[in-house]
């Protein structure tokens, strides 16, 4: 099964433009998101969430690892979100973007785990480093920007001891901005005003969004039927982000352009 397998099979569970917008959330495919939609993303400064990248990895490690974390200890819970990541990589299909977010999104993870901010930045430079050196040409592909810098933002300002899953998912996502919307502006040449209420409105259901997205895709491969009641679910957070991103572009110099 490929992306654009999974991404048909979003298409059969949900309706447009919830359907886009998961599968640019999932698996990066702007391509699928409509032009009205898009133009709101880049308008509020919330283009990065369409973005395959270390963020979406890291949020669905988070969740992951709190869960294992329950069970076994830090060492053993890392090593297994590792191998689930590996897991996602092969479930959709390892595409270059979805490679590097794999990537950027396990160096995140281990800085994020241990704690040791250093040590994660030493190693996500040796990785960006080392990709850039098999791959020159990603320097200049947006996704992979957007994938470094995410990861960058996540590894300087993650968190380190949130006990909170909620609370521990938007610093996450908030962290993961903080070099993400510069790039964005500076590449639509657009300064968002309502950025920051746009993307502390929405940051605590990309979590959950991701999650059941992923349990859409994996579940209705098996069998569509068994995947509507969580197609239906995530239908309900997924019209919450179109309704805050769409509400606040059209707010008055919602954002300046030049």
């Amino acid at each position: 099964m490929t992306v654009d397998g999974f991404t048909l099979i979003i298409g059969q569970l949900l309706p447009e433009p919830h359907a886009g917008l998961l599968a640019g959330m999932l698996f990066g495919t702007k391509a699928s998101i409509q032009k009205d939609l898009y133009d709101a993303l880049v308008a509020t400064g919330t283009l990065h969430i369409a973005a395959l990248s270390g963020m979406n990895i890291s949020i669905l490690a988070t969740i992951v690892g709190g869960a294992l974390l329950r069970m076994v200890n830090k060492r053993i819970a890392s090593l297994l979100t590792i191998v689930i990541i590996i897991g996602f990589v092969w479930f959709v299909g390892a595409g270059a973007s979805i490679v590097r977010a794999a990537i950027m999104g396990s160096v995140a993870l281990l800085a994020t785990v241990f704690g040791r901010q250093y040590w994660g930045f030493l190693t996500y430079c040796l990785t960006v480093g080392l990709m850039l050196l098999v791959h020159p040409s990603w320097i200049a592909d947006l996704s992979f920007q957007l994938s470094a810098l995410a990861t960058l933002g996540i590894i300087l300002f993650g968190p380190r001891k949130e006990t909170n899953m909620v609370k521990s998912d938007l610093h996450t996502t908030l962290a993961a901005q903080v070099f993400t919307i510069p790039l964005i502006l500076s590449t639509f040449h657009r300064i968002s005003l309502v950025s920051p209420l746009t993307n502390v409105l929405i940051g605590w259901v990309i979590a959950p969004v991701t999650t059941l997205g992923l349990l859409c895709a994996l579940v209705g491969w098996i069998f569509l039927p068994l995947a509507y009641p969580l197609a239906w679910t995530a239908w309900i957070f997924l019209e919450y982000m179109i309704l805050i991103i769409t509400w606040t572009a059209k707010i008055p110099l919602s954002y300046i352009a030049w």
